[in-house]
């Protein structure tokens, strides 16, 4: 059962960070974290061009905006640091469906999920480089972290094997029903998976896309880690991409708040004095978080014309639920 002290670590190691980082404010390069911002801005700006190829080859008859699918990409991204899990996922796929006429929620999830293969590998590959460089906690010690997020399930394994059983059991089931139930569900969502059944095409309008845009995200990594005095390296960057993978397993808290924390103050411990490891922790979420907050606001008013993100949830679930009534008629 979780207790209050259990759940309040995390919370308490992000304040702690925090404190490091305005402690070190003033030791901040700022020409590094410049370029650690542009390279996260291109970062997503491929990324939002894979997906946009994955959607072009699901409607090949259809014309639509690439700055509109950037768009409802950004706003997502940016929301997800804000609140964990669910609202981002709503944004993106009611933006993407709105900028493509006669759309649906099955076949635009469908086109986005299409990334999460090529990330996967990415990530496996990754982890698989963390966990032998000596510094990265092993999955038992996970537990011994003051971050819920981790701890929690790292030390109860058996609640942990239930809820992934009963997720697979409800997925099943789920599963069985939409067949049973909305067979031109599965044609939409094949249609989505379009462009996986032309394997050169994906190597060159998604897979290629992807790839840029890993280079990206960990020279933004490399040059956050200069900014805040802990030392870039590609080591380095991997190392961090390590621990956002594994904060961001269970998102409890948005962006993983209190687990980075953690995590990264263990991975660089013998790298830098743990107040500049803190401090970095804390400075790189806010720095990546805050812009890609502006940037899909920004979107969010400059593209779709909508001025909250509570406003284009309340749209994305109603919109949801109507074509969910329509496919039951």
């Amino acid at each position: 059962m979780l207790t209050p002290t259990a759940s309040g670590e995390s919370f308490r190691s992000f304040f702690h960070s925090v404190d490091q980082f305005f402690a070190n404010f003033a030791a901040l390069r700022w020409g590094p974290l410049a370029l650690a911002i542009l390279c996260f801005t291109a970062y997503v700006v491929l990324r939002s061009r894979a997906l946009f190829n994955c959607l072009r080859a699901a409607y090949p008859e259809r014309r639509f905006e690439w700055r509109r699918v950037w768009g409802a990409y950004i706003a997502a991204v940016g929301f997800k640091n804000v609140v964990p899990a669910g609202g981002a996922n709503v944004i993106q796929l009611f933006l993407t469906r709105s900028a493509i006429e006669d759309s649906t929620f099955a076949t635009v999830g469908a086109a986005i999920s299409v990334g999460a293969i090529f990330d996967a590998v990415v990530s496996i590959l990754v982890m698989l480089f963390a966990f032998t460089q000596g510094v990265f906690p092993k999955p038992p010690d996970l537990s011994k972290l003051n971050a819920f997020d981790v701890s929690y399930f790292a030390s109860h394994p058996e609640l942990t094997l239930f809820l992934v059983t009963l997720i697979a059991v409800l997925l099943i089931a789920l599963t069985a029903w939409l067949s049973a139930r909305v067979k031109a569900f599965w044609a939409r969502v094949r249609q989505g998976y379009a462009i996986l059944r032309d394997r050169r095409r994906y190597a060159r309008e998604v897979a290629s896309w992807q790839a840029a845009s890993w280079v990206f995200r960990f020279a933004s990594f490399y040059f956050l880690l200069e900014a805040f005095n802990v030392g870039g390296s590609l080591r380095g960057a991997l190392l961090v991409q390590g621990v956002q993978v594994v904060s961001t397993i269970i998102p409890l808290t948005p962006g993983g708040a209190g687990v980075q924390q953690e995590l990264l103050i263990a991975v660089f411990s013998k790298t830098a004095p743990g107040a500049t490891v803190a401090a970095y922790s804390v400075g790189q979420q806010i720095a990546l978080a805050g812009w890609a907050l502006v940037l899909g606001f920004g979107a969010l008013v400059a593209i779709f014309r909508i001025r909250s993100f509570r406003e284009v949830i309340r749209l994305g679930r109603a919109q949801q639920a109507a074509e969910a009534a329509a496919s039951r008629a």
